[in-house]
């Protein structure tokens, strides 16, 4: 009761300062040993041509339904995590991995800048976005500027009306989880230099914010339910991404936060949900950005928490798993893990 407390009060971590505990005092010997073999996981299933390969679909109530394939998202988290751990395409331990995982994914970049293989949708383009946004801010390749910029251009064509987006360029309706992958793909192409108009991110906060339920202090899926005519569903790992992508988009400030952040802490999914889950890593992967962001304690407090649920959630052979897939559940988990590292231009403020 009294960790929910401290958790629960992220106005009263705010004014211990802004100072983030190192990386040594967060990461436990046991967690890098966790990390490590996670890495090492992936390294040994990633496919010759530089992918991993996991379930490409969607979500059909409650189910994630779809197929095995090369998958472009996955292989961008999978280049992230080795990213989060100091290792470039020329550089580290994992530099080929790294190396490899880039050109899979600048090779599925086309012509108008979307990025995709297998019938895959804005959820990939904008991890694929992000990894190379990160590669681009620590090696400023020539030839990954070039298709980020097209990756960049794409998402803000493809955003909407309602200042969001959804799972194909050119929908006219958004929703939350997709909203926030953009947002993130934004905020990093934007730290690596790439220019990124002010308008697009100002449109986003708009949508975020009339997702906003202020009688649950929860961000909701969509607006409203199209089909229903009612009230969108409200979720932990939704109100994640509406936090994060404040957070992202500038918005520090923004009144939604700390209540939404209490209500992170209030309905945070249990783990034993994981394996069967297709948000548990998704969302966890949005609520370590937020609690970074937020920082001072809460974000000890958070990390602490999730680090040794990781280490309980972690297989044998160092991997992780959901309905996605093990190479797409071990990344998200070593790049949650390894946020204290800060060696990812998205851990910045």
């Amino acid at each position: 009761m009294v960790l929910l407390a401290v958790l629960s009060s992220p106005c009263a971590s705010a004014a211990e300062g802004e100072g983030r505990p190192s990386a040594g005092r967060l990461i436990t010997r046991d967690t890098r040993m966790s990390i490590e073999r996670g890495l090492r996981f992936l390294a040994a299933r990633q496919n010759r041509n530089g992918s991993w390969t996991d379930k490409v679909g969607r979500k059909v109530h409650f189910q994630y339904v779809g197929h095995p394939a090369d998958h472009v998202g996955v292989t961008a988290l999978g280049g992230m995590a080795f990213l989060a751990n100091g290792n470039l395409p020329n550089r580290g331990k994992y530099a080929d991995n790294v190396k490899r995982a880039l050109n899979f994914v600048l090779d599925h970049t086309g012509p108008e800048g979307f990025i995709a293989a297998h019938n895959s949708r804005m959820y990939s383009h904008a991890f694929a976005a992000v990894f190379l946004a990160e590669i681009y801010g620590m090696t400023q390749d020539r030839k990954v500027r070039e298709k980020l910029k097209l990756a960049v251009r794409l998402i803000v064509r493809a955003q909407n009306s309602e200042g969001g987006w959804r799972y194909r360029p050119g929908a006219t309706d958004s929703d939350m989880s997709i909203t926030v992958c953009q947002v993130m793909a934004l905020r990093a192409a934007r730290n690596a230099g790439i220019q990124v108009p002010k308008g697009s991110i100002d449109a986003a906060t708009g949508y975020v914010k009339k997702s906003y339920r202020p009688d649950v202090n929860a961000f909701t899926y969509q607006i409203e339910d199209r089909f229903m005519r009612a009230q969108s569903r409200h979720s932990f790992a939704l109100t994640a991404c509406g936090v994060a992508t404040l957070f992202g988009a500038g918005d520090y400030d923004a009144f939604e936060i700390d209540d939404a952040l209490r209500y992170m802490v209030e309905h945070r999914p249990r783990a034993v949900t994981a394996v069967q889950s297709f948000d548990y890593y998704y969302g966890h992967y949005y609520a370590a950005q937020a609690a970074f962001q937020k920082g001072g304690t809460y974000w000890s407090r958070w990390y602490r928490m999730m680090q040794s649920e990781l280490m309980l959630l972690q297989s044998r052979d160092g991997s992780w798993r959901d309905l996605v897939g093990k190479n797409y559940a071990t990344a998200m988990a070593c790049i949650i893990l390894q946020m204290p590292f800060q060696y990812l231009p998205i851990t910045e403020r």
